[in-house]
């Protein structure tokens, strides 16, 4: 923030040379293209920035011709000023509602079946301790954000890990790729999961990829909000959605397991793997556990709209420990109500009808959970590609123009991604273990050795055992990396052998 402040500070003289009377000496006044983003005063307080809002950013193209210098650079002070109120609204309330939308998804219903792979004990337990993992490296990010508060976006922690050198710029652009690819390959994943859920509540006899191009609307529609505190208002709509789709679930396949014969004594569940379970098996159903607790990535952009970002460990307590209780619950009683034959995601256990309600239900948490990614890939957009221009504020209709072509753009190459490549579900498990093993948990190991620990790593009892729990992270991570990898290169060539491989485009996704 006092680095905003000191750029405002610093350029505003620009705009108010503009506006001193001619004189000998005097430059000629710039052109409004020529000011930089930065050139622009802050509003002196919020209340003042909102009640110009409305009135004095939308001027139009053939008023805009007409005005003096001196007035447009006035109009770009009070949209700069809009823009800045508006995308620093988010309190941590809301920033709680954003990470439940971006973290918990219909994926939380794949858990019953990673515990009937791992059993009962080692689930609950890996279930537990990834949680409690996912809340402290969410919390070394958010001590980065706080000290960096330059770093906007994942990628700019990069230079500040390797350096301003030639090795920053790695980092950058690694940092940079899989961000955007694991983002658009996850609203691809929801454009699937979309079609899947239409295809099964309709039971229309219809080619899926019609349902795709329904649920690529809807996410390009769910994404057009440009503002995250705007996206938390969809975002209680999806926290409802995705605790009914799950309750019906539970509920459902505790009342069929009760009812059959034996009761609930009959269904088989066992505390330890099965026995065959091979390693690969095991890992695929650990990474879905891991990658469960995926929020990290976003964390960055969604604390850069905080209007006080020190109020982000509230924030991350109440998502960790809100996650930690669904994640356990829904795959513990989910594999105790079914058994070793649950399928992925949960509800298509729950019968033909109470699958389709579940589903119906659902539709909601598919789209706008699947939207938010669109949502943060746009921003780091604008904030890369705009950053000394008011397009990036989503303001006027050149703001409007780019938001709206971006949010189109990405629907569109998400929906492609996701019927082009016939083995897509186990691509997204290759970009997860790639990617989200290091934004999630060796990353901020580093980070805190690198930026936020304070002393030598054995200068007391405090950094020696936070020292072993970072390195503990960064374990984690590579484990993730490199077995689960493995895992999902092996569910790729046993899909081959089995010829469940779709075809590219292909009218049958169920």
């Amino acid at each position: 923030m006092s680095e905003r402040k000191h750029s405002f500070e610093q350029l505003s003289a620009n705009a108010t040379a503009v506006n001193t009377p001619a004189g000998p000496s005097r430059a000629p006044s710039p052109k409004i293209d020529d000011i930089e983003l930065g050139a622009v005063k802050p509003a002196p307080t919020p209340s003042e920035k909102a009640a110009k809002a409305d009135s004095e950013v939308h001027v139009r193209p053939a008023k805009r011709k007409n005005m003096s210098e001196v007035d447009k650079v006035e109009l770009l002070n009070h949209q700069v000023e809009h823009g800045e109120h508006k995308f620093h609204q988010l309190g941590w309330v809301q920033l709680v509602v954003i990470l439940i939308v971006e973290a918990i998804a219909l994926g939380s219903l794949s858990l019953p079946a990673a515990f009937a792979t791992l059993g009962m004990v080692p689930g609950v337990l890996i279930t537990v301790g990834i949680g409690f993992l996912a809340i402290y490296t969410s919390w070394v990010i958010g001590q980065v954000k706080i000290k960096f508060p330059q770093v906007k976006h994942y990628d700019d922690v990069g230079p500040l890990l390797g350096g301003p050198g030639k090795l920053g710029k790695v980092f950058r652009g690694l940092l940079t790729f899989g961000f955007v690819a694991y983002l658009i390959c996850l609203v691809g994943s929801h454009c699937l999961t979309g079609t899947i859920a239409f295809q099964t509540i309709t039971q229309v006899d219809i080619c899926s990829i019609v349902w795709g191009v329904v649920s690529m609307v809807l996410l390009f529609i769910c994404a057009l909000p440009p503002s995250f505190a705007e996206m938390a208002v969809l975002g209680y709509i999806d926290f409802v959605s995705i605790l009914a789709a799950i309750l019906i679930t539970l509920i459902a396949t505790g009342i069929k397991a009760n009812n059959q014969v034996g009761g609930f004594a009959a269904v088989d569940w066992s505390a330890w793997p099965k026995e065959g379970t091979t390693f690969a098996e095991a890992m695929v159903a650990v990474s879905n556990v891991v990658f469960a607790y995926s929020f990290a990535i976003c964390q960055f952009s969604f604390m850069e709209e905080m209007h006080t970002p020190t109020d982000f460990k509230k924030s991350v307590w109440v998502l960790g420990v809100t996650e930690i209780l669904i994640y356990t619950l829904t795959g513990a009683l989910g594999y105790a109500f079914i058994g070793s034959t649950v399928r992925s995601p949960a509800l298509l256990s729950a019968g033909h009808t109470i699958s389709r309600i579940a589903f119906g239900v659902a539709i909601p948490v598919i789209i706008i959970s699947g939207s938010i990614n669109t949502v943060t890939a746009g921003r780091f957009t604008l904030d890369k590609f705009f950053p000394n221009s008011t397009i990036r504020y989503v303001s006027d209709r050149r703001g409007w123009a780019v938001w709206v072509g971006w949010a189109a753009l990405a629907s569109i190459i998400a929906w492609i991604i996701a019927e082009a490549i016939p083995f897509f579900s186990a691509l997204l498990a290759i970009i997860s273990a790639l990617f989200i093993s290091g934004f999630s948990f060796y990353v901020p190991g580093f980070m805190w050795f690198k930026l936020v620990k304070q002393g030598k790593w054995y200068s007391g009892w405090r950094n020696m055992c936070l020292s072993a729990l970072n390195v503990f992270c960064i374990i984690v991570g590579v484990v993730c990396l490199v077995c689960g990898t493995y895992g999902a290169v092996v569910d790729i060539k046993l899909s081959y052998e089995n010829g469940t491989v779709g075809t590219p485009f292909s009218c049958n996704k169920t």
